[in-house]
């Protein structure tokens, strides 16, 4: 794994850090449009309508939004209920944009969280985050087992007051890992995920369930073991009563002896960190 040298990004990582700038932006663009009686179809539609004409051709998933209650992921109990419904915005509801798209061969995966109004819960929970994004790097740098932060995660949002719902994805990850995929023309999609991608993530499952790790970050026995070097896609998900917020974004995994370079989220020039150091919440 590249990684940074003298404080400056390798090509490689460059490249990952400009998709993923690409589609927080989109996030922003697409959060400035949304006003009540939009879908959250219309707002999916709206992500990859924007990263189709800035040049994204394939995809780890399709994008998603999700609206008010189904931010919390209440009642999810199906892969299916996690795709964009006709549920309408309306004022004062929390949203979250997701999207996982490939640019010039590199694979971004980001959660925007945003309310169409002013909700002092949702400002609380987008403060709290801001702890599990410390917590999460630092004991990455401590190399403690994949399985021993997510518990300590877990024991954080309780601390908080919260419900995990990152727990409710499939496998209950808070984290998978990401790679490049080589650009083609034409990108299939399965199930709304690009075949390439889930064909390089199922690889990565293949090679470290024989080596003795896995490429999902989880709190289950196949994620008991030190961060392995690479791209991890990192979503810790609060959730109070109906409001959820999460962020996601690209944590930076080496086999580095120093520890700030062994461990380093790939951008601090993001949506939600900008948020916390304006002391906006």
């Amino acid at each position: 794994m590249a990684t940074a040298v003298a404080g400056e990004l390798s090509a490689e990582l460059r490249g990952f850090r400009e998709v993923q700038r690409l589609s927080y932006a989109c996030a922003e663009a697409v959060a400035a449009q949304l006003k009540p009686g939009v879908t959250e179809r219309e707002a999916a539609r709206m992500q990859r309508e924007w990263l189709h004409e800035r040049g994204v051709r394939d995809w780890f998933h399709r994008p998603f939004a999700w609206f008010g209650d189904r931010t919390a992921f209440v009642d999810f109990r199906v892969p299916l209920q996690f795709f964009p419904t006709g549920r309408r915005l309306e004022a004062g509801m929390p949203f979250i944009l997701d999207m996982a798209p490939v640019y010039k061969g590199y694979t971004a995966d980001i959660g925007y969280s945003g309310c169409l109004g002013l909700d002092p819960l949702h400002d609380r929970l987008l403060a709290d985050l801001a702890a599990h994004r410390e917590l999460i790097l630092r004991e990455v740098r401590e190399r403690r087992t994949l399985r021993e932060i997510y518990e300590d995660v877990d024991r954080l949002m309780v601390r908080q007051g919260y419900a995990n719902r990152h727990r409710a994805y499939p496998f209950g990850v808070i984290a998978h890992k990401i790679d490049r995929v080589r650009e083609r023309r034409w990108s299939p999609t399965l199930f709304g995920f690009g075949t390439r991608a889930l064909k390089g993530l199922a690889s990565d499952a293949l090679h470290g369930h024989r080596d003795g790790w896995s490429p999902l970050w989880s709190p289950y026995k196949f994620s008991d073991h030190p961060p392995t070097p690479g791209l991890w896609a990192v979503e810790p998900h609060l959730g109070f009563r109906g409001t959820g917020a999460k962020f996601e974004e690209i944590l930076v995994v080496t086999d580095s002896r120093d520890p700030e370079q062994s461990a380093f989220w790939l951008d601090d020039d993001l949506p939600h960190v900008r948020r916390w150091n304006e002391g906006a919440v």
